[in-house]
């Protein structure tokens, strides 16, 4: 099988709400999205033929800690290894610009995406309690309810060794 590749294309404010199908894939609560939408930086994901994959959108905590807010495949691009490299790609950037560390935050019910992020290199670091609660409505993956946010990060000083 042919290997893919990727490539980021920054999103502008004025466009990023084309995208909000992409974002409502890793996001189930169009509010929750429309909340963050505006901030940070949003990248398209583009595979080789230019078609759009899906999107992430990184927010900057502190100095030197970036946060990803949202990644989104579309289905058709999942488990070939674009999520991975689209993460690499961050990481590069992101340490070129002084970030040291990347945090993500994902269901405690998203069985694949806590597999994804420890398979891209990231550990646990921490659960937020009843994070989902407060979500307008519940949200079942796999049966189960997600109701806390297990957070990962990722040492960018060790990861682009």
């Amino acid at each position: 099988m042919k290997e893919l590749n990727v490539q980021l294309q920054a999103v502008e404010s004025a466009n990023r709400l084309n995208y909000l199908p992409y974002l409502l894939l890793a996001d189930e609560s169009e509010s929750v999205v429309e909340e963050y939408i505006g901030a940070g930086q949003m990248f398209a994901i583009l595979d080789d033929g230019g078609s759009v994959a899906g999107v992430a959108l990184f927010m900057e905590e502190s100095e030197d800690v970036v946060e990803l807010k949202n990644i989104a495949l579309v289905p058709k691009f999942r488990g070939l290894g674009l999520g991975k490299k689209v993460i690499a790609l961050a990481c590069d950037m992101y340490r070129e610009k002084g970030s040291r560390k990347m945090i993500v935050g994902t269901a405690n019910s998203s069985i694949a995406n806590l597999a994804f992020y420890q398979k891209a290199g990231f550990r646990m670091a921490e659960i937020k309690k009843d994070f989902f609660l407060k979500y307008p409505e519940p949200i079942f993956e796999d049966g189960i309810q997600a109701v806390d946010m297990v957070m990962f990060d990722l040492d960018l000083e060790k990861s682009g060794d």
